[in-house]
């Protein structure tokens, strides 16, 4: 029997990065990023394991130092644009590096309004919701994988959910008249590593929503196709896009015992067990995804 060693990565995870970019004459109009980095590195790395030579080993603390120096850069910029060049570094700068993945998310903040302008310097946390890129960079090729996660979406009726099969075990009611809610993890794959990725975003953004509030659901599936669907439609950069749709149940409580009526009005909101809804919509001609995910 001979033991080897398998596939293996190591990296810095959640290095977590506040940039704040002064303008204006006095310098007193603020914007601010605020990023989560992590870091995986795939190389030459065997020795270490093997025989604990570190010679081909970048520390993770280098890592975490590298994203403040490149924060430090005038333009942060996109996160697209800040992963790709952080994973090019890595890449470029050690030859033990075969590979490298930046995953970053960016948590939004929104300017305070004070006598209804919006205060130069002091910010609220926007919401839940984080935009997100994961970059993965090869002497070979590069990928951009864009998306958003923790979107908390309602409709509060135009969903249904009937004719499923049952058996001695379904107590599921049909309904032609439900909430469907949603906490929405979706990432689309980028064809190429040059785009306008804010526009991008905010398009994919946008179609995901309306979509969304638009479609008449028969299913969470249908809404998730129909969802992918129409930004590939739209998105000639956008390759192929993967939705995560858990289903945050609302079920209508009976409050027949205290006389009265509940004609979808009042809910009861579960956050556990959940359906969990994935899938991934494609275009039939997308280049092959190598190291995208």
């Amino acid at each position: 029997m001979t033991i080897i060693l398998g596939d293996n990565q190591y990296g810095k995870a959640e290095t977590h990065v506040v940039r704040i970019t002064k303008s204006g004459a006095d310098g007193k109009t603020h914007d601010i990023k605020d990023l989560t980095v992590s870091i995986a590195l795939v190389g030459d790395f065997a020795a270490s394991h093997l025989s604990g030579d570190n010679s081909n080993i970048v520390p993770t603390d280098t890592q975490k130092n590298t994203v403040f120096a490149f924060a430090r850069q005038p333009d942060v910029g996109e996160i697209e644009d800040f992963g790709l060049r952080l994973a090019r570094h890595f890449v470029g700068e050690f030859a033990s590096v075969h590979r490298a993945r930046v995953s970053i998310q960016e948590h939004p903040w929104s300017r305070i309004t004070v006598d209804g302008k919006p205060h130069p310097h002091t910010f609220v946390r926007a919401g839940s919701e984080k935009r997100l890129a994961m970059v993965t960079c090869t002497d070979d090729g590069t990928w951009v994988v864009s998306g958003i996660t923790d979107l908390v979406i309602l409709k509060s009726t135009g969903s249904e959910f009937t004719g499923y099969p049952k058996d001695r075990f379904t107590t599921l009611e049909e309904t032609r008249d439900r909430v469907l809610a949603t906490s929405l993890d979706a990432r689309w794959r980028h064809a190429s590593v040059q785009a306008d990725w804010a526009q991008s975003f905010a398009e994919t953004h946008r179609l995901l929503l309306e979509t969304f509030a638009l479609k008449h659901s028969l299913a969470i599936q249908q809404s998730l196709y129909a969802m992918g669907e129409a930004v590939l439609k739209a998105q000639p950069e956008v390759a192929e896009i993967r939705i995560s749709m858990p289903n945050k149940h609302h079920f209508a409580v009976d409050l027949s015992p205290f006389g009265l009526t509940n004609e979808n009005e009042v809910f009861y909101a579960a956050d556990r067990p959940y359906g969990l809804i994935e899938g991934t919509v494609t275009r039939d001609d997308a280049p092959e995804a190598g190291f995208a995910w």
